[in-house]
């Protein structure tokens, strides 16, 4: 069994592309809470409500930690999301984490990024364009076979 870490973006359906092509592996997808709302404000509704933006976002950041250092440390694979849209500071941090403890890294960005990603590329063991791609190294790992 392959355990998986889906870390970055959380915009648009790529978790749901992967998972969905990648039904009858032996995999377990594991990522962070991609309800934005709940991501922003856990640490404030878990312990307590903040004045400060600044402090609301540190406690969410905080509790949030907790679950992608535990969802990274525990994967065999982590996937790494960068989007068109949004800037995914935290994505590059998932990365360098997933590396310093030598996780196999797959970057999924567009094409557009690479220069700007260069580092993380640098890191990753695959850096894929479309979830599809994802799915198919997730398949040859797990079977040896190639994309028909």
């Amino acid at each position: 069994m392959l355990n998986v870490y889906l870390s970055g973006e959380i915009h648009t359906d790529w978790r749901d592309q992967v998972i969905d092509g990648a039904q009858g592996l032996d995999i377990t997808f594991n990522g962070p809470v991609t309800d934005h709302a709940a991501s922003d404000d856990c640490g404030a509704a878990i312990l307590g409500p903040e004045d400060s933006k600044y402090w609301h976002d540190h406690k969410g950041a905080m509790v949030n930690a907790i679950r992608t250092r535990k969802g990274i440390e525990e994967a065999d694979v982590v996937v790494v999301r960068f989007g068109d849209k949004y800037k995914q500071w935290n994505a590059a941090f998932d990365a360098g984490y997933a590396a310093a403890l030598g996780k196999s890294i797959i970057v999924l960005s567009p094409p557009e990024h690479q220069h700007a990603l260069k580092e993380v590329h640098a890191a990753a063991l695959g850096v894929a364009e479309q979830p599809r791609q994802v799915v198919d190294i997730l398949r040859y790992v797990l079977t040896g076979e190639l994309p028909q």
